[in-house]
């Protein structure tokens, strides 16, 4: 059986026309022939989008009841049965009502799919599981319902719905998107103008990132190595050169020219090291690169100028900027190009910018004879023996005092040590041979012949090998502690790269996997311990190596270093790899330490409550009733009364103060007991207001009739209004009055209570829920400070949501959000596990 395709319709925020761009497809794919079904659609009360429902096979849905709701949610039984070429499911990241076949919608949506039945959905940008810290941080509101990213990235098409963010706001005013009672709080919370211009680019950029791993699959899967100029992306070498500043701008100013254009600097590290390396410039240059927005590579190769133009083709570069060589023009003409040149003949169709700068070459210098022993050393010192020995027979034969034979065999002496210097020890040994023959058959008698007529003339020979031999192994031991260094070198800057990513604040073992992998040039790492994946960089179907970590966990490799000194390189990097998943198992540990740690502070406050404030109540009730006890006095029928209302006033606030303890033990400790029923908001609002004694002249009440009922426990929801209402009253200046607002919004009831008092300094908003804060209160007539933390545990237990926020013109605004009965909740409990730790500062107002 063929497997259906996903088509996947995007939008920035609600309203953007979605689902109406859904029902038109289906409309037109059912004209055109196509068994077409809807299998799940919610208009939201828009009337255009219910009117192209009309006319398309609608599959019933399932009902089922939930804590004595009826609910109504996808029937998958059914669309299986029914197997229509394409269903229209609508809101891909929905929480599946309990007793479903799965927890999510999109689940529901891959058994279709294997069943052979194409869909089309459709899902919010707020929903993408990778974007919901993002989109928390700019609109405020945390997303429960969420879908995998690598669920809609395997979408066969996906289309953004777009709308700007203006027009949004006229259709959300004109209430083609929600009702007139909703329309306030949505403009002014979640709707505004800077929230949808910041949705709108993410769920654009989000598209484009897509479109552009899709178009390295399609390129990798028809093998299509070529460049494709689809934006442009300058890479920048830096050498660790002081130049690398000039490149960097120059590279910049590159980018920028085109939109969209990318900046990638990186820096090749070789085996044999860097010379002339400046160690600190590398740090400067890679600071620069972030100010300019780019980013910064690290990479290992001995081959500088292949390494390079194959990164910039892994990037899909358009552009190289490189510097112009700092060799001098002799060693440019005794060692041939350098590695610009080579560059510039490797890159093919990527443009190459060479880029002057003041420590451009052009001095007459001489060669340093310092590095390593390479190939191209050796060749040299071969050819120094042939150009330099036949020189120095022509010049000695111009001499012709028999005596002069000791300066002839130092002389040669000179040419072979030379020779050891610079090529080691083949290059002497063959000098040495050379000169032997030379001075035999030149100047020795009988001249013109090869003859040992003497024991001395062979022994002569000998030494001349022998002191070639014992100079070039000098050589070679230096020229390979000088490798070894440099290397250690090259590694040290390596290994302080990857330091550097985690100690700017990177995830550790993400940013080493990263690292790891753009170093030493793997296509993919991940990092497994049992059954879960801690980590991934790249792609890794199937591994080529694997390597077991002290800590029992797993790194496997897509392909693998050939060098063995990159393998011992990678070994110190495993190490390291391996210290950040032990530190992630710490944290973890210690985590779950902190949460018991809280627990035991939230005693130590209640104890140190029962000892301080419970203490005032019972010493004022235990003296009016010894008071009244006392014989001796004589009261009368006023004073007695006053008496009597003190004791009562006192056990009444002795008993409100231990219950609110004895919530706050059952909250922390997940005892809570919730019972949740169908219930007007208003119901319970009203008696909060008598039971505080607050009447039109305290409160603005704007309660409309059509707000949906809610889901919650009417006593626990009354405490919640009571507490909220009693410390906005108790902050409210003289003269105004509290404004209590209940609107509809995105299956949530919105209720929130607003004064105009000093309001809470955002640095302290994160401890305003918890227990045992008085935000400016320094008297014991206010409580506890239980106020707002019983108000969080009580409505998260009955699956809602409070926060605060500033209310304009100054105050405090605080919002308490209950599910609308009938909609699922987005989280399903029925008890509040635990609060943030207690403390016994006073900085907060509750």
């Amino acid at each position: 059986m063929h497997r259906g395709k996903l088509r996947v319709l995007l939008g920035a925020a609600p309203g953007v026309g979605k689902t109406y761009t859904m029902l038109e497809e289906g409309r037109r794919l059912r004209d055109e022939g196509k068994d077409v079904v809807v299998a799940v659609v919610e208009t939201h009360g828009r009337a255009a989008t219910a009117a192209l429902v009309n006319g398309l096979d609608v599959v019933p849905r399932r009902i089922v009841e939930h804590r004595g709701v009826q609910l109504d949610d996808l029937d998958l039984d059914a669309v299986l049965a029914r197997q229509p070429d394409i269903a229209l499911v609508d809101e891909l990241a929905h929480t599946n009502a309990p007793g479903s076949a799965h927890e999510k919608r999109w689940q529901d949506v891959q058994a279709l799919l294997a069943a052979g039945i194409s869909v089309i959905s459709t899902v919010n940008i707020q929903h993408m599981q990778s974007l919901s810290d993002v989109v928390r941080e700019i609109t405020g509101t945390v997303q429960r319902e969420t879908v995998p990213d690598a669920v809609v990235r395997a979408a066969d098409q996906i289309e953004v719905v777009d709308l700007s963010p203006q027009a949004l706001r006229d259709r959300l005013s004109n209430g083609l998107v929600y009702p007139a009672a909703r329309i306030d709080a949505a403009l002014s919370n979640y709707f505004r103008l800077g929230n949808l211009t910041a949705l709108r680019e993410i769920a654009l950029l989000w598209l484009a990132d897509e479109v552009d791993d899709a178009l390295k699959a399609y390129r990798s899967e028809h093998g299509i190595t070529g460049r494709w100029e689809t934006r442009d992306r300058v890479v920048v070498a830096l050498t660790g050169g002081p130049e690398g500043e000039t490149l960097l701008r120059r590279g910049a100013r590159i980018a920028a020219r085109g939109a969209g254009g990318e900046l990638a600097a990186v820096h090749v590290t070789t085996n044999d090291g860097l010379r002339e390396r400046h160690p600190g410039a590398l740090g400067k240059q890679r600071a620069l690169v972030e100010q300019l927005g780019g980013t910064y590579h690290q990479v290992v190769g001995d081959d500088v100028p292949g390494t390079l133009v194959r990164f910039a083709r892994s990037i899909d570069a358009s552009q190289i900027v490189i510097g112009v060589s700092r060799r001098s023009r002799l060693v440019a003409a005794l060692t041939g190009p350098g590695i610009g040149n080579t560059v510039i003949r490797e890159s093919g169709d990527i443009d190459v910018h060479v880029v002057t700068h003041e420590r451009a070459g052009g001095k007459l210098r001489a060669p340093g004879l310092g590095g390593s022993l390479s190939r191209s050393r050796v060749i040299a010192a071969f050819a120094v023996s042939l150009l330099l020995g036949p020189l120095l027979t022509w010049l000695l034969s111009f001499g012709d005092d028999p005596d002069a034979i000791t300066v002839d065999v130092l002389s040669y002496q000179l040419l072979v040590l030379v020779v050891a210097l610079v090529g080691g020890m083949w290059p002497a040994v063959f000098t040495a041979v050379l000169s032997g023959l030379s001075l035999d058959y030149f100047f020795v008698q009988p001249i013109h012949l090869v003859t040992v007529q003497q024991p001395w003339h062979l022994v002569a020979l000998v030494m001349y090998v022998v002191s070639a031999v014992l100079v070039s192994f000098v050589v070679d031991r230096s020229a390979r502690r000088s490798r070894t260094a440099r290397r250690a070198a090259a590694e040290s800057g390596l290994l302080v790269g990857f330091a550097g990513s985690v100690l700017r604040g990177d995830d550790a073992l993400q940013s080493l996997l990263d690292r790891t992998r753009e170093a030493f040039g793997f296509t993919g790492v991940r990092v497994r311990q049992q059954e879960d994946l801690l980590a991934e960089s790249g792609t890794v179907d199937t591994p080529d190596t694997t390597s077991t970590l002290a800590s029992g966990a797993v790194i496997e490799y897509a392909g693998a270093p050939e060098d063995p000194t990159q393998r011992r390189l990678l070994a110190v990097v495993e190490r390291q790899i391996d210290a950040a998943v032990e530190h992630r198992t710490l944290t973890r540990t210690a985590n779950d330490a902190e949460r018991i740690a809280a627990v035991d502070r939230i005693r130590s406050a209640i104890l140190a409550a029962v000892s301080h404030d419970v203490r005032r109540p019972i010493a004022a009730a235990s003296a009016a009733v010894q008071t009244l006890r006392a014989r001796d006095i004589t009261l009368s029928p006023e004073d007695r009364d006053a008496l009597l209302d003190t004791a009562n006033e006192s056990l009444t606030a002795l008993a409100n103060l231990l219950g609110d303890l004895l919530d706050v033990s059952r909250v922390q400790a997940g005892a809570l007991a919730v019972h949740p029923v169908t219930l007007p908001v208003g119901a319970v609002v009203a008696p909060a207001l008598d039971e505080l004694e607050l009447g039109p002249e305290d409160v603005d009440l704007d309660l409309p009739a059509d707000v949906p009922p809610v889901r919650a426990d009417p006593v626990l929801l009354q405490r919640v209004i009571v507490n909220i209402l009693a410390n906005a009253e108790r902050h409210a200046p003289a003269g105004t009055k509290v404004h209590v607002g209940v609107s509809a919004f995105a299956g949530q009831v919105e209720i929130r209570i607003a004064d105009q008092g000093p309001g809470i300094p955002e640095e302290l908003r994160d401890t305003v829920f918890q227990p045992f804060q008085r935000f400016g209160d320094t008297d014991n007539d206010t409580g506890l400070g239980l106020g707002l933390a019983l108000a969080r545990g009580f409505t998260e237990g009955m699956d809602g949501t409070i926060d605060v926020d500033d209310t304009p013109g100054g105050g405090l605004t605080v919002t308490v959000r209950l599910p609308i009965a009938g909609h699922l909740p987005l989280e399903h409990s029925t008890q509040h596990q635990h609060l943030p730790a207690a403390t016994a500062e006073t900085t907060d107002r509750t």
